[in-house]
C-alpha cells in the first residue's frame, strides 16, 4: 500500500509540475497543438510518449548517481563546466518564471476577489513558505490536491463538450500550418517543461527509496499529462476558429459551465501557480544551498524576497529574450538526456570472494547496509 501511495504522489507531482498556469488557461494547448488541426492529435500522442519515456528515465537516472539538484544531474549529462553553466541560465529562467507567477497570484486577488494585489503576493508567499518548511513531503502533498481536482476538470469539461455541435471536430479540423511547425511543436513542448521540471522531478527522486515507485509514477503521471492535452484539445477544437481571440481560452469554454466550474476554474488557476511557485522555490533552493555561504535556512526566505521584488515590474520583455534561448537549450538538453545511459545502481567488490562478487548497495545513509548476492 505504501508503494502505491508513493506511486500516486510521484504521478500527481509529475502532472503538477508540468501543467501550471499557462496550461489552465488554455494558451500553452492552443499553441503547441490545437492550431494545427487534425495533426494535434498525433503530436498529442508523440508528446505524450516523451513524456512518459523522458520523464521516467531523468528521475531514474537522477536516483542512480544521487544527484541532489538539477545542477548535479546537468554536471553528468553535460560534464562540469558546461553543466554549472546550464544550471545557472536554468536559476535565472525560474526566478524569472516565478516573479511571473507571483504577479499572476495577484493579479488573480485583484481582478477576480477584489482583493488588493500586494495581498495575492503576501498569500502565496507565506503560504508557500510553510508548505515549504515540510521539505518534499509538502509538494507531494500540495499536488495530492490540486492534480486530482484539475482531473476532475478535465473529465467536465469533456462530458459537456461531447453535446456540443462542433464535438467530432478536432479529427478534421483545417489547419494552414506548416507540417513541419506542427510536428516541430510536441519536441519543444516537451524539451521546455522537462527541462524546467527537472529542479523538482531531480531532488524527488533523490529522495524516493523504491526505484519502481519512479517508474510507475514516472509512466502514470506522463499519461495522466497526455490525458489532459487531448481533453483541452478536444473542448477548445470545438470552438475554432472563435476561441483564438480569447487571452484565456480555457476560461471562456469553463465559464459557459455555470457559476460552479468558473469558481472552481478561477481557484485551479491559483492553485497551479500556487503549486508550481512551491516546487520551484523548493528545487532552486536545493541548487542555492550547494553555493550561498549563509545559512540554509535563509536560502528560501532570500529567494522568496528576490521573486517578490522582481514581480513589482514587467517581466514580459525579460521572458521575451530568455524564453527563447532556454528553449534551444532544452532541445540540446533533452538530445542529451536521450544520449545518457541508464547507468546501473552502484556496485562494489567483495574482497572476501576468490573471484571478487559483486554486492548491491541496497541503501545509502549515515550507516550502509548491503546484501550479498
Amino acid at each position: 500500500m505504501k508503494s502505491h501511495v508513493r506511486t500516486l504522489q510521484i504521478a500527481f507531482t509529475y502532472i503538477g509540475t508540468i501543467v501550471g498556469a499557462g496550461f489552465a488557461t488554455g494558451q500553452e494547448i492552443l499553441r503547441f497543438f490545437t492550431r494545427y488541426g487534425h495533426w494535434a492529435v498525433l503530436t498529442i500522442l508523440l508528446a505524450t510518449v516523451l513524456f512518459i519515456w523522458l520523464g521516467t528515465k531523468m528521475m531514474v537516472i537522477a536516483r542512480r548517481i544521487e544527484a541532489d539538484s538539477y545542477e548535479d544531474f546537468n554536471r553528468h549529462l553535460f560534464g562540469e563546466r558546461v553543466g554549472s553553466s546550464i544550471s545557472l541560465f536554468t536559476l535565472i529562467v525560474l526566478v524569472a518564471v516565478n516573479s511571473i507567477m507571483l504577479a499572476g497570484a495577484g493579479a488573480i486577488f485583484q481582478e477576480n476577489l477584489g482583493l488588493p494585489f500586494q495581498a495575492g503576493l503576501l498569500i502565496t508567499i507565506f503560504g508557500s513558505y510553510f508548505l515549504l518548511k515540510r521539505g518534499i513531503s509538502g509538494i507531494l502533498q500540495i499536488n495530492s490536491v490540486v492534480v486530482p481536482l484539475m482531473l476532475t476538470l478535465s473529465l467536465i469539461i469533456i462530458s459537456n463538450t461531447l453535446g456540443v455541435p462542433g464535438a467530432g471536430r478536432f479529427l478534421f479540423l483545417e489547419t494552414d500550418r506548416s507540417i513541419f511547425g506542427a510536428w516541430m511543436s510536441p519536441l519543444l513542448y516537451t524539451a521546455f517543461n522537462l527541462g524546467m521540471a527537472q529542479a523538482v522531478l531531480v531532488p524527488l527522486a533523490r529522495h524516493t527509496d523504491e526505484e519502481k515507485s519512479l517508474v510507475r509514477g514516472g509512466i502514470l503521471g506522463g499519461a495522466g499529462i497526455g490525458f489532459m492535452l487531448l481533453a483541452a484539445h478536444f473542448a477548445m477544437s470545438s470552438q475554432m476558429p472563435g476561441i483564438l481571440q480569447f487571452e484565456i481560452p480555457m476560461g471562456s469554454i469553463a465559464f459557459r459551465l455555470g457559476p460552479l466550474v468558473q469558481s472552481i476554474y478561477l481557484l485551479l488557476i491559483f492553485l497551479e501557480i500556487f503549486s508550481t511557485f512551491v516546487a520551484n522555490i523548493y528545487g532552486v533552493g536545493v541548487q542555492l544551498k550547494q553555493h550561498l555561504p549563509i545559512a540554509p535556512s535563509l536560502v528560501t526566505p532570500l529567494l522568496m524576497l528576490i521573486c517578490y521584488l522582481f514581480s513589482q515590474f514587467g517581466f514580459s520583455s525579460l521572458l521575451g529574450v530568455f524564453y527563447p534561448i532556454f528553449g534551444a537549450l532544452a532541445l540540446v538538453w533533452v538530445i542529451m538526456l536521450l544520449r545518457a545511459p541508464m547507468s546501473p545502481p552502484p556496485r562494489i567488490a567483495d574482497p572476501s570472494g576468490p573471484e571478487g562478487k559483486a554486492i548491491t548497495i541496497v541503501a545509502v545513509k549515515p550507516v550502509i547496509r548491503i546484501t550479498r548476492k
